[in-house]
């Protein structure tokens, strides 16, 4: 069962002129992501009124990760859902309609391979390290194996959500760890002798996407246009608004305002599509392959889908 929560919109200027929709009844979406700051801008439209003044009443679900939401996508069960490539690549595979619509967000210092007790990387051989199988997690870890020339079985890989991490490594069934934030952070603020033997920006450059149901923004074609206008507006507010749109994602999140403040410095909000975004996707295409995970052939240009965001704003889209 999804996890539900609905919260009212607070007023906030908008970041761009937003249309009226004094007229008719606002129109119902539902979407889902995790339940940390990299997700802002579903946060920020639903706090700041965003969504609101868009025409729009959106409820939005979370769960233990942005991931583990967009399978709800498959059979249209929500409308959007915010998450890691690896992820949308592995739905797509299950329901052809479920497309990512924009790269949301650039995680620039947010993913970590965090241990205790454990010097370096050199020393995490023989260790248990806690991945959640199909996230950003998998996808990082798999990048760090590649790029560091690692052997995969000098690591006992144990499936954990993230959520759960850190008491897993407090309670000795994992040594380390590599996971997004607010995790690492949390674990070094609680448990003696963690720290971080690697972070993602010497690795890889890990995207959050939006994903929509194509099938469903296909069929409600306005509603898609003024949810994209939304995340966009609620983008642009961020930058322009730092203080404000932390404070909107700590009342959402009932976190520690200073603390989610911090982590929003270690990305970056796009809502755009670029080559990048492209390689990302393909990045995470490639290794499901050496997963044996991939259940048939796909290319980027059928999990991204790039008209809404073309139609909304056209300079977003490169590709």
């Amino acid at each position: 069962m999804l996890n539900r929560r609905s919260l009212l919109a607070a007023g906030a200027a908008a970041a761009l002129p937003l249309p009226a929709f004094a007229q008719g009844a606002p129109i119902r979406m539902t979407i889902a992501t995790g339940v940390d700051p990299s997700f802002a801008p579903y946060y920020v439209a639903r706090e700041g009124g965003f969504f609101q003044r868009n025409g729009l009443d959106v409820t939005v679900n979370t769960g233990p990760s942005g991931s583990a939401m967009i399978a709800f996508l498959v059979g249209n069960q929500i409308n959007s859902a915010y998450g890691a490539e690896q992820a949308g690549v592995s739905a797509h595979l299950v329901d052809p309609n479920v497309v990512a619509v924009a790269e949301g967000t650039a995680l620039l210092r947010w993913i970590s391979v965090l241990g205790r007790n454990v010097e370096n990387m050199e020393a995490l051989k023989g260790k248990r390290v806690g991945v959640a199988r199909g996230t950003g997690s998998e996808t990082f870890w798999l990048s760090v194996v590649s790029k560091l020339n690692l052997n995969p079985a000098d690591y006992t890989i144990v499936n954990v959500e993230a959520p759960e991490m850190v008491a897993a490594l407090e309670r000795g069934n994992i040594d380390a760890f590599a996971v997004w934030e607010p995790w690492p952070t949390r674990a070094m603020r609680a448990i003696p002798n963690t720290k971080i033997l690697l972070s993602n920006d010497q690795i890889q450059i890990v995207r959050n996407f939006v994903y929509m149901n194509k099938g469903w923004a296909e069929a409600n074609q306005e509603a898609t246009q003024r949810f994209m206008r939304a995340l966009i507006q609620a983008q642009e507010f961020i930058a322009s608004n730092a203080t404000e749109a932390a404070a909107q994602t700590a009342r959402f999140l009932r976190q520690d305002r200073a603390f989610i403040a911090e982590l929003m410095t270690k990305v970056e909000y796009r809502m755009n599509l670029t080559p990048d975004s492209v390689g990302n996707i393909q990045l995470a295409i490639d290794q499901l392959r050496g997963m044996n995970r991939l259940s048939r052939d796909v290319t980027p240009d059928q999990v991204i889908w790039k008209a809404p965001l073309a139609a909304a704003a056209a300079g977003r889209v490169t590709i």
